[in-house]
């Protein structure tokens, strides 16, 4: 098919890489503009910007879609889809009309549920069992469209953000090579009004731990956070990003510490299996602590 592809981040390349491999004809990659990035501030192209140019795809980076001239670039592409991927600009509706089978977005959750920015983040942070992708045809709303092909995933007990947008990006390839493999065939089914809920961008007022919670909410947040922008607490006075956790035995007072990381809470206790100090690199909880005394209580 002649495709239109947008997209931004990491979770975007391995879907670009499945359209490619499938040899459609990717017109253009729709991507957002460079950023600073670095000590020194230089604008830097995103994921899907650098993989596309590795591959010789034309890139297109506007600011909005929202002038006519934009308007009129896309659709002069005459493209028969636009695949939609974490693209980050909102489509106006002269876009969206703009290609002849519509545009199919990949949304990493199981619609209605976790609608909007931070779908991952916030299944994991919520304590679902599971997630998943949706492939669906786009319209006006926020994600609101009927959806054509739906797979869900496990989320298993020490998954964190990070290792579930890997498993959910390589999926989201997988699904639209077959959502354009069998468009003709595909029926789109409308979204249920029960069940809707928003994942609001993360706020890195979110990430510091409270101790007094139980066990479970903790270890979900500080998953659900890893690894970016990464729950965190102090200890020794440090302030410490708390990268992987478990739920583990124990009692006690809230933030005490009971043995190696393992951290009492509101109801039970949460074992740390991976932080990163200050100004230092992810370890695994007893390589970092050699030589590093957390004390008697964590804060």
């Amino acid at each position: 098919m002649r495709i239109v592809f947008m997209g931004t981040p990491d979770f975007s390349v391995p879907v670009l890489d499945a359209l490619h491999d499938a040899g459609h004809d990717i017109l253009a990659v729709y991507t957002q503009p460079p950023r600073p990035a670095g000590r020194g501030k230089r604008d830097r192209p995103g994921a899907v910007h650098q993989r596309a140019m590795a591959l010789g795809l034309p890139v297109r980076h506007p600011v909005s879609l929202k002038g006519a001239e934009a308007q009129a670039d896309f659709v002069a592409f005459d493209a028969e889809v636009a695949v939609v991927v974490a693209y980050g600009l909102i489509l106006p509706q002269a876009v969206l009309d703009a290609p002849r089978r519509g545009c199919l977005n990949i949304h990493a959750s199981l619609l209605p549920r976790w609608r909007g920015a931070a779908p991952i983040h916030r299944s994991i942070m919520a304590g679902d069992a599971q997630t998943g992708v949706c492939i669906m045809r786009m319209e006006a709303g926020l994600d609101t469209g009927p959806v054509l092909l739906r797979e869900s995933v496990a989320i298993q007990p020490e998954d964190t953000t990070g290792t579930l947008h890997d498993r959910l990006s390589t999926l989201g390839g997988t699904l639209i090579r077959s959502a354009l493999d069998r468009l003709d065939d595909l029926t789109p089914v409308p979204q249920p009004a029960e069940g809707v809920t928003y994942a609001a961008k993360i706020d890195k007022a979110e990430a510091r731990v409270d101790w007094t919670r139980p066990a479970a909410v903790v270890d979900a947040q500080v998953r659900g956070l890893s690894p970016f922008p990464g729950a965190w607490c102090e200890i020794g006075g440090e302030r410490v990003k708390l990268l992987g956790s478990r739920v583990a035995e124990g009692e006690g007072e809230p933030g005490q510490v009971l043995s190696g990381l393992t951290v009492a809470c509101g109801t039970g206790a949460v074992a740390i299996t991976r932080l990163q100090r200050a100004g230092g690199r992810a370890q695994r909880t007893e390589d970092a602590l050699r030589g590093f005394d957390p004390g008697p209580f964590v804060m």
